[in-house]
């Protein structure tokens, strides 16, 4: 079938290479001359403007859109819909917000175009791995566009989750879990790495997935990083966030459930950005004050003037 795409990024570009290997004509339209100038070499059609984009659809019409979530989002599938017509479909495979989705879906609704929210997992690796997709939105849009969704995954690796939201709402906590899996994960080899041993970490990690209750494909990721780095020296212990995580919070506050390891792993995405935790610092201080506990004295940097220091 023939579909629209809008996004080539990293997931969006090989997306469409997985589409054109399974034998879907796409129509592509990118910022970025250069993302559509590799993905024509694969035989996409490459489009000069969303509406040229629509021009070369035939109806009833399916456009993805994979873009950043937030304003991004927003202003592309309004530039999008302002081209399509009744009967017509968006999809949205990025990770919005799934209060969003459902308002977005409400308002193309009342010009009966449908919105699909297609949560995507599987990142740079669903090329050849095919993409996990957990798809909400109208029914009859998504049983049209599902031969799409058969591509993009692996047998048996997507499903419609329901109505306008489900599948931006199941990818939501999916990532919240994703955090929490991941803080396990790096807690366990801090202490492995901090042993009285001296541990081989990637050999561990092809141990654990051979048959172990915690093996797993992070598992097999971990494997890659320790051999590639084995004291992983070549980065910092920065570690962002999509918001999901954040999202996935604040869903657990809202109907009061205890997601006590999922809130952990985001507090502690947000202490590795600190260069130094002005907390724990604050606590180093009342350790010293109740107890007479030492505190490790900050060494005078000798390198720079002291300002405001009398004479």
């Amino acid at each position: 079938m023939r579909i629209g795409f809008v996004g080539l990024g990293k997931m969006g570009a090989n997306m469409v290479t997985r589409l054109r290997r399974g034998g879907h004509d796409v129509v592509v339209y990118d910022t970025d001359p250069k993302a559509i100038k590799t993905v024509t070499a694969l035989g996409a059609i490459a489009a000069k403007s969303t509406v040229d984009l629509a021009g070369k659809l035939r109806a009833p019409r399916i456009v993805w859109v994979m873009v950043p979530s937030g304003k991004i989002t927003e202003a592309v599938i309004h530039d999008v819909a302002k081209h399509l017509s009744k009967g017509d479909t968006i999809i949205d495979g990025g990770n919005s917000n799934y209060h969003d989705t459902k308002r977005r879906a409400a308002e193309l609704e009342a010009r009966e175009i449908a919105l699909l929210d297609s949560g995507t997992s599987g990142g740079v690796w669903g090329l050849e791995n095919g993409y996990c997709m957990m798809i909400g939105g109208n029914k009859k849009a998504y049983q049209k566009a599902e031969p799409i969704f058969k591509t993009l995954a692996p047998a048996d690796g997507y499903r419609y989750c329901g109505e306008s939201g489900a599948g931006h709402y199941v990818k939501m906590i999916h990532n919240g879990i994703e955090y929490g899996l991941m803080q396990a994960y790096a807690e366990g080899f801090e202490l492995l790495e901090s042993s009285e041993y001296t541990l081989d970490l990637a050999d561990i990690c092809h141990l654990w997935n051979q048959g172990s209750v915690v093996r797993s494909w992070l598992l097999e990721l971990s494997e890659r990083a320790f051999k590639a780095d084995p004291n992983l020296e070549k980065i910092t212990g920065y570690v962002a966030d999509s918001g999901e995580g954040r999202w996935t919070v604040r869903e657990a506050m809202d109907k009061d459930v205890p997601a006590v390891a999922l809130t952990y792993a985001l507090m502690a995405r947000f202490r590795s950005r600190q260069e130094e935790s002005f907390s724990a610092k604050v606590l180093a201080a009342l350790r010293n004050q109740f107890g007479g506990h030492a505190v490790k004295e900050r060494e005078p940097d000798t390198s720079k003037p002291t300002k405001g220091k009398r004479k």
